[in-house]
């Protein structure tokens, strides 16, 4: 069996196709529709041609090839109804060439892969960069400066500045993406993540979760309800005017997360329903409800109030429901990372006798 005229025919049209639509990719307006906001975007988006091209390439081949064989090699006519079809095994030379050609497409994948990793991602944080810390919370952002009290809602960056921006998270797990940067990291608890990065294109940009994070996860977006922060990309005289603005507004703002309250918790009246309903929308995240070697963020959480063998709680305390109560209202940092506190968490005294009341019901 040789391959004839009309392969070859086929193989030169696909090859013409395929090289169409590589040009395109090589080519396309990608920052016409989202443009480079930061300098690390052109080192992804050449990425993201590359696997364009080559990925449509392969698609062009594949579908074009199996559309050819199924016209050339149909069952005709004048075929017996039970005629069986050219019979083709092991071909060796086919199956070195269909092993080596995606073998050597991997290999320089990861090659072009690794090489803009480490072009995004510096081994030494740059010491003459502009700080700023990125915080999660359900279901918003907010952003700290050095010199600026508190937080704030909006993240502005100046124009043609080297920055380093710290993300985390109060209560869950967020995750924070601008498209126009081409850069996104999670948002964890209790870590901290790092992008570097300089601003080149000034403007107004929306910023993302792309992390599943609770209920209100859609609205986690620039321009919703809940959440209206955006990327402003300024120029220098434009970020020193807002950054100036931000210090007086926020020059008696503490840096401190308030608890919702000072005093200690009335356990009594706890409701196990309402405390199993709470626990999966602000807990589950963070903790299983499975023995304490089983971590998520947190260890597991079952038998935490009736478990003797389970160890002491973060803050070195026996397993109490006072002290469960404790922690949640104050939160505590420690090696496990943090345990936001009843502010951060946004959850009620109500709500924290609540949760006791389901952990003191997990035997």
């Amino acid at each position: 069996m040789r391959l004839d005229r009309g392969f070859w025919t086929a193989t030169a049209v696909l090859t013409v196709l395929a090289l169409i639509v590589i040009f395109w990719w090589v080519y396309a307006p990608i920052t016409a529709i989202m443009p480079e906001a930061v300098d690390k975007a052109a080192q992804i988006d050449a990425l993201y041609r590359f696997l364009a091209a080559s990925g449509s390439a392969l698609f062009v081949y594949v579908v074009g090839y199996i559309v050819y064989f199924c016209v050339a090699f149909r069952r005709r006519s004048s075929h017996a109804a039970d005629a069986i079809g050219v019979q083709i095994h092991d071909s060796h030379k086919l199956e070195f060439w269909w092993t080596l050609f995606p073998f050597l497409f991997v290999v320089g994948l990861a090659i072009i892969s690794v090489r803009i990793f480490y072009g995004i991602e510096p081994i030494n944080m740059p010491s003459n960069s502009l700080v700023v810390e990125g915080l999660g919370h359900q279901w918003y952002y907010t952003f700290r400066y050095p010199g600026i009290n508190g937080e704030v809602k909006q993240l502005h960056l100046p124009l043609n500045q080297q920055v380093t921006l710290h993300v985390s998270s109060y209560d869950v797990i967020h995750s924070f993406w601008v498209p126009d940067m081409r850069l996104k990291v999670d948002m964890v608890p209790g870590l901290v993540n790092t992008l570097t990065f300089t601003p080149t294109r000034t403007g107004r940009y929306n910023i993302v979760c792309t992390e599943f994070c609770g209920t209100l996860h859609g609205d986690m977006r620039s321009g919703t309800p809940n959440d209206k922060a955006y990327l402003f990309i300024d120029t220098p005289a434009q970020y020193k005017s807002w950054y100036d603005s931000q210090q007086k507004a926020n020059a008696n703002a503490s840096n401190e997360i308030a608890v919702a309250s000072s005093s200690s918790i009335n356990l009594t009246g706890g409701d196990v329903a309402a405390g199993k309903a709470m626990f999966q929308t602000k807990c589950s995240a963070c903790h299983a409800v499975a023995p304490f070697e089983q971590k998520i963020v947190g260890p597991g959480l079952k038998g935490v109030l009736h478990d003797p063998s389970h160890p002491n709680l973060v803050d070195g305390e026996k397993a109490t429901p006072e002290d469960v109560a404790k922690i949640l209202q104050n939160g505590f940092s420690g090696p496990l990372g943090v345990m936001p506190n009843q502010t951060a968490n946004g959850i009620s005294d109500k709500d924290i006798a609540n949760l006791v009341a389901y952990l003191n019901s997990l035997k």
